[in-house]
């Protein structure tokens, strides 16, 4: 028995992350539903760009139409069959953390990819996986690189 009939998957279009939207979907219960999001993080211009480099502006909308594309095509290629179960794509812009504990609302749990970083790049940039786990009101199951890659090969 599945049992999560609603399940968020953050996906930052990493292999990892691909690895683990195809083991939630063998989380979600039958006739159940899968969110994929994925968050655009936003950038603070520098304020000393020349001239010709503001011509290389993207706007929102358009980054938000790029990432929407890519994320349904990716869905489409790693779930071809979906056995009765709804998968949805979002595509936000925001801070990661804040923008999936904000798609978690009326989840069951959530199923997400963890760089595994350690030491001094851990602390620096710190880790938007640690921070859903530690605030999340759902269940949060994480995937290290080593276990997708178990999980694709069909191991456990």
């Amino acid at each position: 028995m599945n049992p999560f009939s609603r399940i968020l998957v953050p996906h930052d279009f990493s292999t990892h992350a691909t690895a683990t939207l195809r083991a939630a979907s063998r989380l979600v219960a039958p006739g159940g539903r899968i969110v994929v999001l994925h968050v655009v993080v936003p950038f603070t211009p520098v304020t000393d760009i020349p001239p010709a480099g503001i011509a290389s502006y993207i706007a929102p909308d358009e980054l938000l139409a790029g990432a929407t594309k890519q994320l349904k095509r990716l869905v489409e290629k790693t779930l071809p069959s979906r056995g009765g179960v709804r998968v949805e794509t979002k595509v936000e812009i925001g801070d990661p953390y804040q923008r999936i504990i904000a798609a978690s609302r009326g989840m069951d749990a959530i199923v997400m990819s963890t760089a595994g970083r350690t030491g001094l790049s851990h602390l620096l940039i710190g880790s938007v996986t640690e921070k859903v786990v530690r605030h999340s009101t759902v269940p949060v199951v994480t995937l290290r690189p080593e276990a997708t890659r178990k999980l694709a090969k069909g191991k456990r």
